[in-house]
Formats: structure tokens, sequence, C-alpha cells
């Protein structure tokens, strides 16, 4: 059996005990307010028209974070400014796109391993999410 027979794991929300983990392994522990306050201002930048707050959750993949998600059965347009994708993809696709959007964004103001490892980790798993093609047109 390849490595290539092998399902990749799927992403599974941080059970409740665990979220105040989350953010400074994410981020590191100098960052993780800066990298959660700028994935919530990205995601009111890219969905202006259905993005207005609310909880979200937290997503790991075999122990390791991955993204922060809205938690919500809605899709959100993604129509906003920094993106030239124009259209709908599901809570879950929306916070990759705006977890991602902080990674960059936050790379160019600070130095840290935890940024660019929590890059690549999504965006390693961003490509074998059914909304891989929206997510990568949308980070494009």
């Amino acid at each position: 059996m390849s490595s290539s027979d092998i399902t990749p794991l799927a992403a599974a929300i941080v059970p409740d005990e665990r979220r105040a983990g989350f953010l400074p392994t994410l981020f590191g522990r100098s960052l993780l307010i800066i990298g959660e306050n700028a994935v919530y201002g990205l995601m009111e930048r890219l969905s202006p028209l259905d993005y207005g707050g609310g909880f979200w959750d937290f997503y790991e993949q075999d122990g390791k974070p991955l993204f922060l998600a809205p938690r919500s059965t809605s899709r959100f347009r993604i129509t906003g400014e920094i993106t030239g994708f124009q259209g709908d993809v599901s809570a879950e696709a929306a916070g990759m796109i705006a977890t991602l959007f902080a990674f960059s964004h936050l790379s160019f103001k600070h130095q840290s391993d935890h940024l660019s490892e929590g890059y690549g980790r999504l965006y390693a798993y961003a490509a074998d999410h059914p909304e891989a093609s929206e997510i990568f047109q949308a980070i494009d």
C-alpha cells in the first residue's frame, strides 16, 4: 500500500476543553490575539454581505491546529475587495480562506515559524478539500 492510497484525515472541531490551547499553538503565544483578530477582520472584508460575527469553531487534523471557521450552516458570498474571486462557499471553506489570508498578511509584519508552518499545513489540507478550487481561486 503506497502513501497515496491513504485517505487524509478530515479536520475535526477542537473540543471545548482544548479550545484555550488552540490559538497559541496556531499563531504562537505572542501573536494569538493579533492572529485571531486578523481572521475575524479578514472575514468581514471577504464576506461583507453575509458575515456579521458569531461563534467560531476551531479545526485541527491529527492533533495539529488548522483553521478557524464560523459556526454556520449557511454559505458565505466572498465578494470583498481583497480578492478577485466572486463566489459562495461553505462556512468551513470561508474560514479556511480567512485563516490563510491571516497567515499571509501577518507574515509580512512578523517573523514566526508558527505562521509559515500553519500556512503550509492549511494549504496542504485545503488541496484535498471538496472546495479546493474555490479556496485557491479566492487566495490567488
